[in-house]
């Protein structure tokens, strides 16, 4: 075994190495974003080609597969708090290969339905729900407890990073795999791909709950809700985020069948305009670190909401010239500049909160984020239906505009956009 003494000193201009267990945690993390970036794109692809779904059912398998994250973020936010952080990851990517191989045997026995399709939707998201409360929270535990504030950025970014290589290749997987092989063999790369990170996250160390005293559960729930409320750095990110994934899952709602019907793109070409969005998200994730280091804090939290604006006008763009280089275009965008907003609000919110509140707290953030999913597809899907199919993709790619306008609007108008440099950490 090496020495210490033996080992490499970082020098003023080469900084110093993330940990080991660490770099387990964003393997993981890549691993399972990849499965589930190539399970969210393949099913509405197969939907469409299988059952000739339109917006609306588009719009409700999205809500199936998001609705998790509205239910489930809390209840795994406390466990995040009083069990093994490590355990509650391993447990939910199991969760995850089932929901895969599931996914694959109803493919291989031609039972697949929508409603079969949402459902293992549903419970394979369940899967991504605990881990994405859980592996924040780990995050500063797997860092040296003396770790300069420039690694905690670094390890955010890493993790970004992960998930946004998955955005960029899932997709095009996805839309690979199924046009060329069918549907089976997209699930069978998403259920491998869970099981890795299933493996990856076995080499952790075994990590102990946080020790904080166990009370009823409302109890816990409301402090880290008021925490989150009463905090005036926390509370407009918060508002943001929801706008942002609400409005978001509307232009879902409206995107494959668009694009399929309206810009005269396949499974493949589908799934390279959505690999762009992942494209913008390495790029964004990659540049992260320089601009949270170069810029003032609140000009890179508000580079994201404003990106997402210029994003939402290039893709209703589309309507007027139906060229799949201003989609493609519109998600490089969305992903290049809201994942600096991801990077840096992580990294705020792990700063001013507390060890003990660190999986309450996420599980609030993911809660209202990821809640409105499903909210935003329904919304997608009811502008849908009350259109009418000629006028859908519109009025939902004009809702959209609207939506990016407000998130902008909320943080632009908070005390973050004047923020220099990270508060100080949380006692």
């Amino acid at each position: 075994m090496r020495a210490d003494h033996d080992k490499p000193v970082p020098t003023a201009n080469e900084p110093e190495a993330l940990p080991r267990p660490f770099n387990h945690l964003a393997g993981a993390n890549l691993a399972a974003q990849a499965a589930e970036q190539i399970s969210l794109a393949a099913v509405p692809i197969v939907a469409v080609l299988a059952f000739q779904a339109g917006p609306r059912e588009i719009g409700l398998l999205a809500a199936a597969q998001s609705l998790p994250f509205l239910l489930l973020a809390l209840p795994c936010g406390l466990l995040a708090d009083r069990v093994s952080r490590r355990a509650l990851m391993v447990v939910a990517e199991a969760v995850r290969v089932g929901a895969m191989l599931g996914l694959l045997a109803a493919t291989w026995a031609d039972a697949l339905s929508l409603p079969l399709l949402a459902a293992l939707g549903f419970l394979g998201a369940t899967g991504t729900v605990a881990f994405s409360v859980a592996a924040p929270a780990l995050v500063p535990m797997l860092l040296a407890a003396q770790a300069p504030r420039s690694m905690l950025v670094r390890a955010n970014g890493r993790i970004e990073l992960a998930r946004s290589l998955a955005f960029a290749a899932g997709p095009a997987l996805a839309g690979a795999l199924v046009g060329a092989a069918g549907a089976g063999t997209a699930f069978v790369v998403a259920a491998l791909l869970a099981a890795g990170a299933v493996m990856l996250l076995l080499q952790l160390p075994r990590t102990p709950p946080s020790g904080h005293p166990q009370r009823h559960p409302l109890v816990e729930l409301r402090e880290g809700a008021a925490f989150v409320w009463q905090h005036r750095l926390l509370r407009p990110i918060l508002l943001t985020a929801v706008v942002w994934n609400l409005t978001w899952f509307v232009l879902q709602a409206a995107y494959v069948p668009h694009a399929m019907t309206h810009l005269g793109l396949g499974a493949r070409g589908v799934g390279l305009t959505l690999a762009l969005y992942g494209v913008g998200m390495v790029l964004g994730a990659l540049a992260s670190p320089r601009l949270m280091a170069g810029f003032p804090l609140g000009a890179a939290l508000c580079l994201g909401p404003v990106v997402s604006v210029a994003a939402a006008l290039v893709m209703a763009a589309t309507l007027v010239w139906p060229t799949p280089v201003l989609a493609g275009l519109s998600f490089f965008l969305f992903g290049a500049g809201p994942i600096v907003w991801t990077v840096s609000s992580t990294t705020l919110r792990q700063t001013v909160t507390s060890a003990q509140l660190l999986g309450r707290v996420g599980s609030i953030f993911l809660t209202a984020n990821a809640g409105a999913r499903p909210l935003g597809a329904a919304l997608g899907a009811a502008v849908a239906t009350a259109t009418g199919p000629d006028q859908a993709a519109s009025a939902c790619l004009l809702l959209a505009v609207a939506g990016f306008a407000l998130q902008a609007i909320i943080i632009a108008a908070s005390p973050v956009r004047v923020l220099q440099v990270l508060p100080a950490h949380a006692a």
